[in-house]
């Protein structure tokens, strides 16, 4: 399993949760060790790092993927009760924390986007480099395929998803190509949308971004998963949950996720007060600081050795202070 999931940014993610994560006072011979929260679990291997990097952690990991968490238990068994594994969407961290008896966090990872285990597993549908069938929900027990709203929502709300979560600029040519299409027969794999997609676009279409099919895929994936949603209220929860002193760190994978993350980080970087005070009350000051300077890229050897980490942007920021009333 280590063999084929790489995770991206490794080095740069533990380096940026380490002041956090070392922090005098809070180590296992005060009983009580720093907790770091995975809020993408994936196949384990940031989870991993982190508790072999910070041997007084205790790690939290979530994922929504049932098989995700069976086999990154498997990996993490070795750390005992250090790790605790949930099965959960990222937006319900306060809840988990809640159950566990945690009040605030050192560290917060999140690893957006699709895991290497989904890529790699062609019944799961999200690549659209093979046939598969059109699924790609991330927990399969629930919610609605990829196939069912491309054969049940209406046209207007698909081109509104193609281009709101896709960028897709042809998305009026695909849509109604998709609509002529699923009124003879109703859409089930990823093959005959690749194909689809192909022909509905103007040769200069073809000719720029790669894959023609990647962003309507992206686009599919998104709804399917609620994913700008669920991130919408993850990222302040995580933000919020966080103990003053500790860290989070946010590896983005297209424009509309760094988007959303640089907003929140700005937001809590923000210095409030009205224009004019001549002291700044403290609730009026920033509630984070920030760690890197705009979104830090991968390397061009960690893009050499792993292509899935190309669009990598990272993201970090500490807590500074208490939230005030």
């Amino acid at each position: 399993m280590s063999q084929r999931h790489v995770p991206v940014m490794l080095q740069r993610c533990l380096d940026l949760l380490a002041p956090a994560l070392e922090q005098p006072g809070t180590g296992p011979a005060e009983g009580r060790g720093p907790v770091v929260v995975d809020c993408t679990l994936g196949l384990g291997g940031h989870s991993e790092a982190l508790l072999t990097r910070f041997p007084g952690v205790r790690l939290v990991a979530l994922d929504r993927d049932k098989e995700a968490l069976r086999l990154s238990g498997e990996r993490l068994a070795p750390f005992g009760d250090r790790a605790t594994l949930v099965h959960a969407v990222y937006d319900e961290l306060p809840d988990v924390l809640d159950r566990l008896g945690i009040p605030a966090v050192q560290g917060v990872l999140f690893d957006l986007g699709v895991s290497s285990m989904q890529l790699d597993e062609a019944d799961r549908g999200f690549a659209y480099a093979q046939d598969a069938p059109l699924d790609m929900r991330m927990d399969q027990t629930t919610g609605v395929s990829a196939a069912e709203v491309l054969n049940t929502y209406p046209p207007g709300e698909l081109v509104r998803i193609l281009r709101a979560y896709g960028e897709e600029k042809q998305a009026k040519r695909i849509v109604a190509a998709v609509v002529r299409e699923r009124d003879k027969e109703p859409f089930s794999n990823s093959a005959r949308l690749v194909e689809l997609i192909r022909d509905a676009l103007p040769q200069a279409a073809k000719r720029t971004g790669g894959n023609p099919a990647k962003r309507t895929f992206q686009a599919l994936r998104i709804e399917v998963n609620g994913e700008l949603t669920v991130l919408e209220r993850a990222v302040p929860a995580a933000v919020k949950a966080l103990a003053v002193g500790g860290r989070i760190a946010v590896l983005s994978y297209h424009s509309l996720e760094d988007r959303l993350v640089k907003q929140v980080f700005a937001e809590g970087a923000a210095n409030t007060a009205p224009p004019g005070l001549p002291v700044v009350p403290e609730r009026y000051q920033p509630r984070l600081k920030l760690l890197t300077r705009g979104a830090e890229l991968p390397t061009e050897e960690e893009v050499a050795e792993n292509r899935r980490a190309a669009p990598a942007r990272l993201r970090g920021a500490e807590r500074i202070r208490e939230d005030v009333r």
